[in-house]
């Protein structure tokens, strides 16, 4: 069953995501204070969701994971993770969708930063990783890491919705990696829950 706390918001969605920013966010906030139940909060099935396009929303999600709409920070850290929940991505478009809507919004580079981590186990074996909404996750076959074009390392987080390694993660990672050689190169590699990942690699 979803959550009060998503039937709530759901509401509002229903009414028309533009006319959720045309409230206060102040005053949104306080009606949502006190439900929101953070990692307990099931999270809304979106991806059975195909709602009708209906245009495109000046919110953006910057690069290092900060919310902007009309150019202002959200500063309610329980209102992005809202949002958030119901953050999809098509090809290389990122919309909110409810079962009635879907609004457009840009994220320069992806809508997550993995900003933590830490090792489950004395034996090292599996790898506990989050992003900076606290979505909490070992890193594995169902959470890979993946590098782009220019070798960065990126996470998903949940479907096709991925984390931007932080930088200060990437360090701490690259001093638990190990060398794997191939003819013209050597390849960083960690590995977590019985899979490795290659996290960057250099030419001989």
């Amino acid at each position: 069953m979803t959550s009060d706390i998503y039937r709530f918001l759901y509401y509002y969605l229903a009414k028309g995501i533009k006319k959720l920013f045309n409230m206060s966010l102040e005053n949104l906030f306080a009606q949502l204070d006190g439900q929101l139940t953070g990692e307990e909060a099931k999270l809304p099935p979106v991806e059975m969701w195909d709602p009708e396009y209906c245009g495109e929303m000046d919110l953006i999600i910057k690069a290092n994971g900060e919310w902007f709409y009309n150019g202002t920070p959200f500063k309610r850290l329980r209102l992005v993770k809202l949002l958030a929940s119901v953050l999809k991505k098509e090809n290389d478009d990122y919309f909110l969708v409810t079962p009635v809507e879907k609004i457009k919004i840009n994220v320069e580079d992806a809508p997550f930063v993995l900003t933590q981590w830490q090792w489950q186990d004395e034996s090292h074996q599996r790898m506990m990783v989050a992003t900076h909404l606290g979505d909490e996750f070992i890193l594995g076959k169902e959470h890979p890491v993946m590098l782009n074009e220019h070798d960065e390392p990126y996470v998903i987080v949940r479907r096709n919705l991925q984390a931007k390694v932080h930088r200060n993660v990437y360090y701490q990672w690259l001093e638990q990696a190990t060398e794997q050689h191939t003819s013209d190169s050597t390849a960083l590699v960690i590995k977590s829950d019985g899979v490795q990942f290659v996290i960057g690699r250099y030419q001989e």
